[in-house]
């Protein structure tokens, strides 16, 4: 069933990716202090692996700014919009649920906020919406413009190895463009968590900065709208012969 594939494979994404940021930044982890390179190594890995396992049932979209894009180059079904986004905003919520309850002593012995929410949602370095907002959506339009390109018809290297391609990308956006925010390039990883950050009971927890939300959501749908549009323009978009 595609939905309970993509729930499957944001799941993992989330497990992987808040996983290794709780690793780096909580108090008495194994990884604490690893530094920016692990957790861009980590997050890449996790979408590599939420690919690969939802891939083959529901092409492994795991992003509502790919599905949009997907669907407004006319290759996915709209009517399958809607649940897809929802199958990926839940799994991001469990699979920060599983990271909270893998660092459940971490979380406790630490005290810091901000390290805390980091564990769950994004947050700009430098407050400054125009910025944050333009970076949220270069990221992801590289990412859509990306996917698209690695998965094109008649493209070889798109086949077994796609998935690991699109964690390379991912691990590369976040070591290039992620130091103003973060890199969410995806609503459902940054919205999904965040609801688990407002909800879930954590010694020390913050505020979960409400505010700065509209950003990681409505940045990366257009950023993602924009990667498909360029993509659809240029020769790459037509299947090779």
């Amino acid at each position: 069933m595609p939905y309970l594939a993509e729930f499957v494979g944001t799941l993992l994404l989330i497990l992987f990716g808040n996983g290794v940021v709780a690793n780096v930044l909580l108090n008495k982890s194994k990884g604490n202090d690893s530094g920016t390179f692990m957790v861009t190594a980590g997050w890449g890995v996790g979408v590599a692996v939420g690919v690969y396992a939802s891939g083959h049932v529901s092409g492994g979209h795991i992003n509502p700014a790919v599905t949009i894009a997907y669907a407004i180059n006319g290759t996915f079904a709209w009517s399958m919009v809607p649940g897809f986004i929802l199958a990926q905003l839940a799994g991001a919520m469990a699979g920060s649920y599983l990271v909270y309850l893998t660092y459940g002593s971490q979380y406790q012995a630490t005290e810091d906020p901000d390290a805390i929410f980091a564990t769950f949602a994004t947050a700009p370095e430098i407050r400054n919406t125009r910025d944050n907002f333009l970076t949220e959506m270069i990221g992801t339009a590289i990412l859509v413009f990306g996917v698209l390109a690695i998965f094109a018809p008649g493209n070889q290297v798109g086949g077994q190895i796609g998935p690991a391609l699109v964690g390379m990308l991912v691990f590369g956006i976040g070591m290039s463009l992620g130091g103003p925010t973060g890199y969410a390039i995806n609503p459902a990883r940054d919205l999904g968590p965040r609801i688990m950050h407002a909800v879930l009971s954590i010694k020390s927890k913050g505020k979960t900065d409400w505010g700065y939300a509209w950003i990681p959501i409505i940045a990366p749908i257009v950023g993602g709208i924009i990667g498909g549009v360029l993509f659809s323009m240029t020769s790459l978009g037509a299947p090779l012969s």
